[in-house]
């Protein structure tokens, strides 16, 4: 029976059982608070940027770097007296994996980190559409529409007529390969390569050299965001997005998909990773690498503080290469952005929230941090590595070379990829039967 056919089948068993689970609860569910039913679909913030008067409380939920939230909001509440900001921190995977039941309840946070699954919200009216702010406060100026575009959720705004907002960026963020260069220099390594295939022959001598070539914290993200990386310099740009998007007809079963994924597991045949990857989180992998481990990571710039004050001038950072010297710079980054939940009561405080994330003042804290603050020209030029990766960021923004991660393409594909990804690292699956998973999942999740 063909993949396509049995997908089908496989589809048509799953809707039957949901239907049948749903039916008896149906009559209830336009009645029970925070259901989907309770908000008929995409809602506006107004289009004022006053700020209340008065004390207000903002709950904020994060799951991404805590110690420079923490400092954004005592910078942002010295200049707003009135106004508090409780965070609220959870762990990255609890984050995900609750975050439809958070945003859904009647005890939603005022502002909730976006992540996977914020779309559907979006559609389903649980976050409101920012785009009055967007105008209001001129965020086309001082933030790259890159990073906006990645926050419609591919919609348009009622309100404004233009495009849909769902969240603004604090801190941009991209993947790419720290390198020990006292390592690479002991293994003949001269700096960083200008393709895949030389970079490939770098790994190799680092193995040759009795060095563990790549460290890789495949517990967690690490080994997805490895995947990633190779994908993004074999699968056309246009491509990945209409898969990511859910376009009609794409796929991540082409050739593209298979070589990425046969270089991930000829490289642990090589021996080119860490004998624990698959039992190692990014956290670890990342402090290993620091104390001297392995000649590279593959990390995102959010390492990049923690490794520049552990390593000072011994680490540097470079984009993966393309497979010709010269190919655009292609490469997964995001932000660490922030949206707004319907029923917020304080959405002009949680505008000017917002509104600081953009500011010059917010841009350093965030720059000190190791992210890429939206607007680079209103902070102190960095050094060292964060010069590096502000460089590659620099690079792939001019190729328009930012995508965004893999697991944005459905709600449940991160836990595909990741276990995927592990399996590919041990050398239990086959590349074609991982592909064939995630896009059984992206079937599911965009079927019509």
């Amino acid at each position: 029976m063909p993949k396509s056919t049995q997908r089908l089948c496989r589809r048509i068993a799953r809707a039957a059982c949901a239907l049948a689970l749903v039916l008896p609860l149906a009559a209830c569910d336009a009645l029970t608070p925070g259901s989907t039913a309770a908000v008929p679909g995409p809602r506006s913030v107004p289009s004022s940027t006053a700020v209340p008067e008065g004390d207000v409380t903002l709950r904020v939920q994060f799951a991404d770097a805590p110690l420079m939230v923490d400092a954004l909001i005592a910078a942002f509440e010295k200049g707003h007296p009135g106004i508090s900001v409780e965070p609220q921190y959870k762990t990255f995977s609890d984050y995900v994996q609750n975050l439809k039941l958070t945003m859904t309840s009647d005890s939603a946070p005022d502002i909730a980190q976006y992540a996977v699954g914020m779309t559907d919200l979006a559609q389903d009216g649980h976050i409101l559409d920012l785009a009055p702010y967007r105008e209001a406060y001129g965020w086309d100026e001082s933030i790259p529409p890159v990073s906006l575009d990645q926050l419609t959720a591919g919609r348009k705004s009622e309100a404004t007529g233009g495009r849909a907002l769902f969240g603004v960026p604090a801190g941009l963020s991209m993947t790419g390969i720290y390198y020990n260069k006292e390592l690479a220099e002991q293994a003949g390594i001269k700096g960083p390569p200008r393709t895949l295939a030389e970079f490939e022959e770098q790994l190799a001598a680092a193995k040759d050299a009795d060095l563990t070539p790549l460290g890789v914290g495949a517990l967690t993200e690490g080994g997805l965001h490895l995947w990633a990386a190779l994908l993004n310099q074999l699968m056309p740009t246009d491509d990945y997005w209409d898969w990511v998007n859910g376009t009609k007809g794409a796929t991540i079963e082409n050739q593209a998909g298979i070589t990425a994924s046969e270089l991930v597991v000829e490289w642990s045949r090589k021996d080119y990773y860490h004998e624990s990857a698959n039992g190692t989180g990014q956290i670890d992998s990342t402090a290993q690498f620091a104390k001297g481990d392995s000649v590279f990571l593959i990390n995102g710039n959010w390492a990049a503080g923690q490794l520049a004050t552990t390593m000072g001038d011994n680490v540097g950072f470079f984009p993966m290469p393309g497979e010709n010297a010269g190919a655009p710079t292609v490469a997964s980054g995001f932000s660490v952005a922030y949206a707004v939940s319907s029923r917020t009561e304080h959405p002009g405080a949680a505008g000017a929230f917002l509104d600081f994330l953009t500011s010059p003042e917010a841009g350093q804290i965030i720059s000190d941090n190791g992210f890429l603050p939206p607007n680079p020209e209103a902070v102190a030029k960095p050094e060292g590595v964060l010069a590096d990766i502000a460089e590659g960021h620099r690079r792939a923004i001019a190729d328009d070379g930012i995508t965004t991660f893999p697991d944005f393409a459905a709600p449940a594909m991160l836990d595909r990829l990741r276990s995927g990804v592990q399996k590919l690292i041990a050398d239990r699956v086959e590349p074609a039967d991982y592909l064939d998973s995630l896009q059984d999942e992206w079937e599911e999740h965009h079927a019509e």
